[in-house]
């Protein structure tokens, strides 16, 4: 279960640092702090330096804060149901080593002298930055993180019960399952493809996986289904329908999804799926 946390961790840290909408943001902010120079910054030190400096900070506060964020959110999962308190209390137990990594950054371009007075100050005005760059951070990232969205969120299938969810998957799991969180580990319904990563949809939720989709469809193991886009797979259990809408055809999921059937697909998904057709 400790490995098993750590690979989860270490893949959500994998998309993050993939993730451009959140490097543009880290970059405005380390800009506006260079044009405004905050903190006696636009006074102590020209404008190269101020920028060398802030970029430094930043990254360093960004890079403890977001790993304290993410052991934080896989590792008190079964403690705190909400994903954005347990992002924001990683990232607010981050704040005491940023603040110490703020003043040895601090000692090294200016020589100010290490004190316990100016850690103190540091820390309180670390605190609150990391609960705001937690919370620039969450929606920002909306849409990337397993479990965060563009599907992120890590949610329940709205048509499955609690009570009718599947048992998870224990034994000799399809390869793609092991990449998923422990939870969410259970028949797959169906695949997308996300730019860079697939969007795999089971009986217990969905994650997104840093993952190509021809790899994902390779590692499906024995599921039954078929592809019917380059960019979707569904399982035939979770198909209630394949739709003709003018000259084109949608499979119609169990939840009430519509998904597109490109033209290379249509022979394979009208023979597979063709007694279900509504018009």
């Amino acid at each position: 279960m400790a490995y098993e946390k750590m690979q989860s961790a270490l893949r959500e840290l994998r998309i993050i640092a993939a993730a451009r909408r959140l490097w543009l943001t880290f970059g405005l902010v380390v800009a506006l702090f260079t044009v405004t120079g905050p903190f006696g910054t636009g006074e102590s030190m020209f404008v190269g330096t101020r920028l060398s400096y802030w970029l430094m900070v930043h990254a360093v506060a960004w890079l403890i804060s977001i790993t304290f964020s993410i052991t934080a959110d896989v590792y008190l999962t079964d403690v705190l149901r909400s994903r954005l308190l347990r992002i924001m209390s990683g990232s607010l137990l981050a704040a005491l080593p940023v603040a110490l990594a703020q003043q040895g950054l601090g000692t090294a371009f200016d020589g100010q002298a290490f004190s316990l007075v100016a850690l103190r100050t540091d820390f309180a005005i670390t605190l609150p930055l990391c609960a705001l760059f937690c919370l620039l951070t969450w929606l920002t990232m909306s849409g990337t993180l397993p479990g965060g969205t563009q599907q992120a969120a890590l949610s329940q299938p709205s048509y499955l019960s609690v009570s009718a969810q599947e048992p998870l998957i224990a034994q000799s799991p399809a390869p793609l399952l092991l990449r998923l969180r422990p939870q969410h580990r259970a028949t797959v319904l169906r695949l997308s493809s996300a730019d860079h990563y697939t969007e795999v949809v089971t009986r217990r939720g969905r994650e997104l996986v840093l993952i190509r989709f021809s790899d994902a469809l390779a590692e499906l193991g024995e599921a039954q289904g078929l592809r019917v886009h380059r960019s979707h797979w569904i399982a035939d259990e979770h198909v209630a329908g394949l739709e003709r809408d003018g000259g084109r055809f949608f499979v119609l999921t169990v939840d009430g999804g519509r998904i597109p059937v490109s033209r290379p697909y249509e022979t394979g998904a009208r023979g597979r799926f063709g007694a279900k057709i509504e018009s």
